[in-house]
């Protein structure tokens, strides 16, 4: 049996969090890193799935930190049915290994709010940078909307998409350009496959994630999709219909001109905090296609997208947030927004329309 409980540090008054992983030293590492900041209170651990359902049930905790890979039942098997019972905001804590990418995504998808990478090692170095990633995405979740975490049913896969190239001849004359966060892949999940086709226009997305888990998100998108999606690669030509997500760890803007534009990526220092920034991508295509440019802020922890969402406006193209009902976390949506940088809010159900609408007024034909 995994340590049941553990003493709060000094003064600690925050939100408690439930760490759950088969190993017992990572447990323990992730106990120390959480009390040291003052900020959580760790209450309890588990060893599995089925352990931490029932600390869920014991403890009642405020946020919960989840391996993957476990047995008896996984982290996948364990978020759901806690989504289904007794929603909370949910942390995965995932090795970037063999299938567990492609996993921790679809535990985003069933409404974990965020993801940390789980350091291949134990070294001091590789502790450092986890500490603060994992703190971050503790403050993410715990301004989480709870009522906007709930089990949610697998999406349908669509037909495969088109091979390179098939559907996507020529460069775009229009682009749609998209930022998320927390809660991101889940709202990019319902989003992206509602977009009609042929929508007439590219899209570029740039989601806060972890490097080498970006690679599997595109994977994922594309198979709910029925569309071309790819993580992006320098130089290659922005091409209609396809979806182009920025790999981790990278800054994406678009270069050249409407119609003959190209991706340009970049390991410029973080802005915001975070790489990929969607200011970057935004402020580029406000200046590459101009009143052609459509952008989207979703859901998301702080205020990355608002300025590039600006430059946008100012340039005539179209900008929308999702709205406050829709959003896991309205940091992003409503730092856009006061910053007077949307033509509209929208819930995210109805996103994908309004896009098409913009698009529509901007190449003079119906998206069908």
């Amino acid at each position: 049996m995994a340590a049941s409980s553990s003493e709060p540090g000094p003064g600690a008054a925050g939100p408690t969090v439930l760490v759950v992983d088969d190993s017992a030293l990572m447990r323990r590492i992730l106990q120390d890193l959480i009390a040291v900041s003052g900020e959580f209170r760790v209450v309890a651990t588990a060893r599995n799935g089925l352990d931490a359902i029932r600390k869920v049930e014991a403890f009642e905790p405020d946020l919960i930190t989840m391996d993957i890979t476990m047995p008896d039942l996984d982290g996948l098997g364990a978020i759901e049915q806690i989504m289904r019972a007794r929603p909370r905001p949910i942390v995965v804590v995932s090795a970037r290994a063999g299938r567990g990418t492609a996993e921790a995504i679809r535990a985003l998808e069933l409404g974990a709010v965020d993801l940390v990478e789980k350091p291949e090692g134990g070294s001091a170095a590789e502790l450092q940078t986890l500490g603060p990633r994992l703190l971050a995405a503790l403050r993410a979740a715990a301004a989480a909307d709870r009522g906007q975490l709930r089990s949610a049913a697998p999406p349908r896969p669509r037909p495969a998409p088109p091979a390179a190239g098939a559907a996507t001849a020529g460069a775009a004359r229009v682009a749609v350009v998209v930022a998320a966060s927390t809660g991101g892949p889940r709202a990019l999940a319902e989003f992206l496959p509602a977009l009609p086709a042929p929508l007439g226009a590219a899209v570029l997305v740039v989601q806060h994630m972890p490097a080498g888990f970006t690679r599997s998100l595109a994977e994922r998108l594309a198979g709910l999709c029925g569309r071309r999606v790819v993580e992006a690669e320098q130089d290659a030509v922005v091409a209609p219909e396809a979806v182009y997500v920025a790999p981790g760890d990278y800054h994406m803007r678009v270069a050249g001109t409407a119609g003959a534009a190209t991706v340009a990526l970049t390991r410029e220092p973080p802005l915001w905090g975070v790489r990929p920034a969607a200011d970057h991508l935004f402020r580029s295509a406000a200046e590459v296609f101009g009143a052609a440019a459509v952008g989207v802020v979703l859901t998301g922890m702080g205020r990355d997208g608002a300025e590039g969402l600006w430059a946008i406006r100012r340039a005539g193209g179209g900008t929308l947030a999702q709205d406050r009902g829709t959003s896991v976390v309205y940091g992003m949506p409503n730092a856009a927004v006061q910053a007077g940088a949307v033509n509209d809010v929208v819930p995210l159900e109805a996103m994908a329309g309004r896009v098409a609408d913009e698009i529509r007024r901007r190449t003079g034909r119906g998206a069908a």
